[in-house]
Formats: C-alpha cells, structure tokens, sequence
C-alpha cells in the first residue's frame, strides 16, 4: 500500500512540475505582451501555410538584412568564440517604423536612448570572420524568432496578396533583454490582428 501512495504522490509532483512549466512559459509571453516596448516594423511577405498548424502569413523584415558596417561592437584582430545571438538597436524613423542603428555581439555600453529600443536575435555560429573584418558591402541577416504570424483559416492567402500591393506593419512588443513578441499585425492605421495575452 505504501508503493500505490508513493505512486499518486509522484504522479501529482510530476503533474504539478509540468503545469507549473507550462504556466511560466505562457505567463514570459504574456508579460513581454503587457509590459514591453512596443515597436512597429515594416514586413514583407514569404509564404502563408502550414499544414499543421493552419494559415499564416511568413514575415521578412527591413531589419532582417543590415548592413554589417552598423556592427559597433567587433574589433578587428580581436579573437572571439563564434556569436549566435546580437542585439539590434532601433530607432524609430519619422514614418513610425523602427530601423537598425547600430549591432552589438555583447553588452551595449549605453541603454537605450530616446525612441530607441534594442530587439533580441540571432545569427548563425561562424558567420563572423575569423579576421573579424566584414567586406564594405557585407550584410548580416539575423532572425528574431518572430519571422511567422499565424491567422485564421482561410486568411494566409488574401492577406498574402494585400501584402504585395502595399505596405503592412507588426507591432513587437519588446522585453528588457531584447526578447521580441508579436503583438498584432497592422495595415496601416488599422490592427487587422491582435495576438490575446493567454
């Protein structure tokens, strides 16, 4: 009988664990929606199905592709373990989209300014040169996780089409550490769709 108790107790603690995971994954999500720093970013679309998961629309971004020349951070000869994740600091432009200023691979040494905010993402391991040094014309192509927006069946092609005629947005909330979540995907003035907190 002491066996079958164990047994339950186990099989609740296990439970528990899991829910409480499952819990803090949602509630990380929902406070960088509450709490972060919104910013707008110009898209431009890729493909809009998943077979699995419904309709959605796959964002590029401007800021998917900046030219290496903003890296402030990497000096040459400098000997360094190969980066995977950058930070891109914004700054929002007089349209009311953000755009790269600048590149970090460490820890910037100033926050943030005024209509600024830096966004989390990643690069390939390797993709820097050995020599630290880039080509004048060279181009880092980070991605920040947030490179696919899912909407309801039926929507991913219209919205695909709308896309190529003229110019959508997505509204990122962004967390202190530059950790990005989409918040709602806009064309123009009007909030098309808006990602719930839970």
């Amino acid at each position: 009988m002491v066996t079958g108790k164990k047994l339950v107790i186990s099989a609740v603690v296990l439970a528990l664990v899991q829910i409480g995971f499952l819990s803090w994954i949602i509630a990380g999500r929902a406070a960088i929606l509450r709490n972060g720093t919104e910013v707008l970013l110009k898209v431009e679309p890729v493909d809009p199905r998943d077979l699995l998961r419904g309709d959605y629309v796959r964002l590029g971004y401007e800021i998917s592709t900046i030219p290496a020349k903003l890296v402030a951070d990497l000096e040459a000869g400098r000997t360094k373990a190969p980066v995977e994740r950058i930070l891109v600091r914004l700054k929002k432009d007089a349209d009311g989209y953000w755009r790269p200023v600048s590149v970090f691979f460490s820890t910037p040494p100033s926050a943030p300014g005024v209509d600024q905010a830096d966004i989390a993402g990643s690069i390939p391991p390797g993709y820097i040169p050995a020599d630290h040094s880039f080509e004048p014309d060279a181009t880092l192509s980070p991605d920040y996780g947030i490179e696919r927006f899912y909407l309801p069946e039926g929507e991913g092609r219209a919205i695909e089409t709308d896309m190529r005629v003229r110019p959508f947005g997505v509204r990122v909330a962004l967390a202190k550490d530059g950790t990005p979540q989409i918040k709602a995907l806009v064309d123009g003035d009007e909030t098309l769709f808006e990602e719930p907190l839970y």
